[in-house]
């Protein structure tokens, strides 16, 4: 699964799997990794092997869609709860319950159209991944997803970071100026551009507070914006992930997660 995958930095994800057994065609399950080639293999396998209990001898499996982009495994592990439970859900009351004739993977897909256009997922700086373009199907009319996030194809692969806070030199450890206030700033509250040659240097606050204009008011973060230095267009997400560290050199492969354990309770 992992040939010619893409590789992203701090991965968290939440998937959708289709069975294409006869006996138990048509079935779904919706779980959370920061692996999935390793996770589609467990679940495939068997519990024995880590995968969970209601793929359990229902295999094959495929992966057919994974969302990810999410800040942390926490806020992943919300979304993949509300998926699989869009009742119980306070955000997705308006959400038609599933039809009778509907398809359980139709209506997977109807769900997950509705959360990325509702807050808080709204806001993140999402990716809709499908993994298995056999499976793709168009959203919606009027429920497609927010224009910032991109629709991937292929398979991915995690990779592990060095958490730093993004690009830094020898300089970068006494105080700076922030170019939005003119303060002082501490290496530990600053943040940069995403370009190589800018030379900007903000505030987190400052700089989130001047992306903010360019939106309606009321937010607390922005979705993206334009950098006050060079002047491109930037996602608040692409500049926390370079502040974590992100966007350098990639290492190996994501080791187990506890999170993913929650999957495996029947």
């Amino acid at each position: 699964m992992a040939e010619g995958a893409e590789v992203v930095e701090d991965f968290y994800g939440v998937y959708l799997l289709y069975c294409i057994n006869p006996q138990y065609h048509g079935r779904t399950y919706i779980g959370y990794t920061v692996n999935p080639n390793r996770r589609i293999r467990q679940h495939n396998r068997g519990v024995r092997a880590g995968g969970a209990h209601r793929t359990n001898n229902r295999g094959p499996w495929e992966m057919v869609l994974i969302v990810h982009g999410f800040p942390n495994d926490i806020s992943a592990l919300r979304f993949e709860w509300a998926w699989q439970h869009p009742e119980r859900s306070r955000r997705l009351r308006d959400v038609a319950r599933k039809k009778a004739r509907e398809q359980k993977y139709d209506f997977c897909l109807r769900v997950v159209a509705h959360m990325l256009r509702t807050k808080p997922w709204s806001r993140l700086p999402l990716t809709i991944r499908w993994v298995k373009q056999q499976y793709m199907k168009d959203f919606p009319a009027g429920m497609e997803p927010p224009v910032h996030m991109p629709i991937a194809y292929g398979p991915v692969k995690p990779a592990k970071f060095t958490a730093s806070s993004g690009k830094t030199d020898v300089s970068d450890q006494n105080d700076v100026e922030c170019v939005i206030c003119e303060d002082t700033a501490k290496h530990t509250d600053i943040m940069r551009c995403l370009s190589s040659s800018c030379q900007l240097v903000a505030h987190i606050r400052c700089l989130a507070s001047h992306m903010l204009q360019e939106e309606s008011p009321g937010q607390i973060l922005p979705i993206e914006g334009s950098c006050p230095v060079c002047g491109i267009t930037i996602l608040w997400g692409d500049l926390v992930r370079l502040k974590r560290g992100c966007y350098q050199l990639p290492e190996e492969e994501e080791d187990d997660h506890w999170a993913e354990s929650l999957s495996q309770i029947p």
